[in-house]
């Protein structure tokens, strides 16, 4: 369980990074849309875990390699902006974040499902159901 402090640190990591992401470098990913959806970050705020998710990207997997590969870059600008907030900025490492698809997997799943009919032994059986 994450402390008070990593949450209130992570919650300015995401905001910063989502900025940054949107505003200052759309051109290095190709057009597309980053959004960070969740940061969890170490309990001595030395290293930030980002999950990404990506929109309008052809393949997830190259984008995420040009985010690791411009990770440096990345690490400035969020200096440049928490500089006076923190005393450690932190390392940053990138994955993606696949709940949604796994979300949409799950449900497909369920939407394939044949549930047959209560028979009616049952239903006498479990009148309220």
């Amino acid at each position: 369980m994450e402390s008070k402090r990593q949450q209130k640190f992570s919650r300015l990591i995401q905001k910063e990074l989502a900025d940054i992401f949107q505003r200052e470098v759309p051109h290095l990913f190709g057009g597309a849309f980053i959004s960070v959806s969740v940061v969890r970050v170490s309990p001595d705020l030395g290293l930030a875990r980002v999950y990404i998710s990506l929109l309008r990207a052809q393949n997830a997997e190259a984008v995420l390699l040009e985010v690791r590969t411009n990770t440096k870059t990345i690490r400035h600008l969020l200096a440049q902006r928490i500089k006076n907030q923190v005393r450690i900025v932190p390392e940053l490492a990138f994955f993606l974040d696949d709940s949604a698809e796994y979300a949409a997997r799950i449900d497909k799943l369920f939407d394939n499902l044949e549930i047959p009919p209560a028979s009616e032994e049952d239903e006498e059986t479990y009148p309220n159901k």
